[in-house]
């Protein structure tokens, strides 16, 4: 849709949430749990994965919303959002009565009411517009485009777009139906991690004062033609929870090596690298002014290897920005979180953009976003 005459947005605030403390590569089957009743192949597997992944993400530390002595959650999607936003609506110096518009976005979800409305009722705010996305590492940026628009459009004059991701919920031992559990259903437990993130956007008529502007927001789904190698097996219907139990329907599964590699890259290049083509392509900037290149991936090796081909477009390697090392990966939140830190531990000079791009492999799902501070 192409608005005409749009308005500025500028991000006026952001909050971030992180719960519990920091978790050591070393304690994370402490806190998820022992997986004692999975096929001992499974298990002898586990204890040379674990070693593996953390060589391969350098992660230093974890966090979840979870007391691993009472095995009881300390936090969920709502709270964590809540806890966030409330951090970005003071930083944007506004009440939560004041928000016009909430946009909500997690990898899924299987709630009803849906969490947007669940989050406007915690912070307190009578009425607004709510909506929630759902799709996986690109639902945040989805929050982030239609609150875009509907900014842009004049529809509304404010917004908080908030994601959060619970990933320890679908990763401790008590969930699975462990005589059943896969490999593939098993690795996403050593760099998954919990948190939330939240902005705060305002329509502004003109750039009179200095801050960072919302410039573009991008989606595609490149995926019509890709196997899915993520996901549950869960049908387009409600089952029988026992039903679903049983067959392990409920497992959340990452495809990897054979199987990823050949979905992700293409005859060109990789799905990723394409996708940011095309979004550059309708959106130009000076690759020369980008101060940060966020890329929300959840292995820092493979981070390095899309750097390796971003180069060859003219983005330098020293502006990769990530804080996956001292967190884990957070899944769709990292986006506004890594925003958060910008704003609070960089110095932004006049001309700096920020540039963002994700590829998800659900359905191979991407989006992005360009930022400039003026």
């Amino acid at each position: 849709m192409k608005i005409e005459n749009p308005v500025s947005v500028r991000v006026l605030g952001s909050g971030s949430f992180l719960p519990g403390d920091a978790v050591l590569p070393d304690q994370v089957d402490y806190f998820l749990g022992e997986l004692t009743d999975a096929p001992e192949k499974i298990r002898k597997w586990l204890k040379r994965i674990h070693i593996l992944m953390r060589e391969l993400l350098e992660v230093e530390y974890y966090h979840f919303a979870l007391d691993p002595v009472t095995r009881q959650f300390t936090e969920d999607n709502v709270t964590m959002s809540v806890k966030a936003a409330r951090e970005a609506i003071r930083d944007a110096g506004l009440q939560p009565e004041e928000i016009e518009l909430i946009v909500y976005g997690s990898a899924h979800q299987d709630q009803m009411p849906t969490a947007s409305v669940r989050i406007q009722e915690a912070l307190g705010i009578e009425r607004c517009g709510e909506i929630s996305v759902h799709a996986n590492c690109t639902s945040a940026y989805k929050a982030l485009l239609i609150a875009h628009e509907l900014l842009q459009s004049g529809r509304y004059c404010n917004a908080l777009v908030i994601s959060s991701s619970m990933s320890s919920s679908e990763l401790v031992a008590e969930y699975y139906n462990q005589p059943l559990v896969k490999k593939e259903e098993l690795f996403l437990r050593y760099f998954l991690s919990d948190g939330a993130s939240a902005l705060v956007l305002k329509a502004v008529p003109d750039r009179t004062c200095s801050g960072l502007f919302l410039e573009h927001t991008y989606m595609e789904s490149t995926g019509g033609n890709k196997r899915s190698v993520m996901g549950n097996r869960r049908p387009a219907y409600w089952m029988n929870p026992k039903k679903e139990y049983e067959q392990g329907y409920h497992h959340l599964a990452q495809m990897f090596q054979e199987e990823l590699r050949d979905n992700f890259h293409e005859a060109d290049g990789s799905v990723f690298l394409n996708g940011l083509k095309r979004m550059l392509t309708q959106y130009p900037v000076d690759l020369s002014k980008i101060r940060f290149f966020q890329v929300n991936f959840p292995s820092r090796h493979i981070s390095e290897l899309v750097m390796d081909e971003c180069s060859t477009l003219g983005i330098n390697r020293n502006t990769f920005y990530s804080k996956m090392s001292t967190m884990g990966y957070i899944g769709p939140p990292m986006a506004f979180l890594c925003l958060d830190r910008i704003r609070k531990e960089e110095k932004l000079n006049p001309g700096d953009i920020i540039l963002s791009f994700v590829t998800e492999v659900s359905k191979f799902m991407q989006a992005g976003y360009i930022l400039s501070y003026e």
